[in-house]
């Protein structure tokens, strides 16, 4: 059964380790240096410079793009599965957990995206999937607005009360 770890900046190394996950996504800010996990792969770490935002011409920050969701596809559809994939941002809200969803569209396109979503919700309660990411992966994945409508469906997660790493698991 595959399944993605979704999880803070603070946490990686612990989750890779608990996890044995030997690839992972990263996104997070242009400038923001951190430490890969020694589990994880070199080959496989897929570091992504985009800011955690829902529009495009903030000054200085750098809005989710198509490119960005391409390379969250492919990298996804070349995840062997064998473990557990580890996606990542900052607080591990917004960005990582709509990441998750397009990874899991794009190797299991033939998941339900509303059932989706209410694993996702049900895994973490404070989890807002950033909705740029979200409506560039529904056009990218072909979902015809089924992913817009299942986020927005489980709406807005409760108040962050601090990291909380989860799996998603499908």
């Amino acid at each position: 059964m595959p399944s993605i770890i979704i999880s803070p900046l603070k946490t990686i190394g612990e989750m890779a380790a608990r996890h044995q996950a030997t690839e992972m996504i990263s996104l997070i800010a242009e400038k923001h240096d951190f430490h890969r996990p020694g589990i994880v792969q070199s080959s496989r770490h897929l570091k992504l410079a985009v800011n955690d935002i829902a529009f495009a011409g903030k000054e200085g920050l750098i809005a989710p793009q198509e490119s960005h969701v391409r390379e969250i596809i492919a990298f996804a559809r070349a995840w062997d599965q064998t473990a557990p994939l580890l996606i990542h941002c900052w607080m591990g809200v917004s960005r990582s957990p709509a990441a998750a969803l397009i990874a899991a569209l794009a190797v299991s396109p033939e998941l339900d995206d509303l059932a989706l979503a209410r694993t996702l919700r049900q895994a973490s309660p404070q989890a807002t999937p950033n909705t740029r990411l979200v409506d560039l992966g529904d056009a990218a994945l072909g979902r015809n607005g089924r992913l817009i409508a299942a986020v927005r469906e489980i709406g807005r997660g409760a108040d962050y009360v601090g990291d909380a790493p989860f799996a998603l698991i499908w």
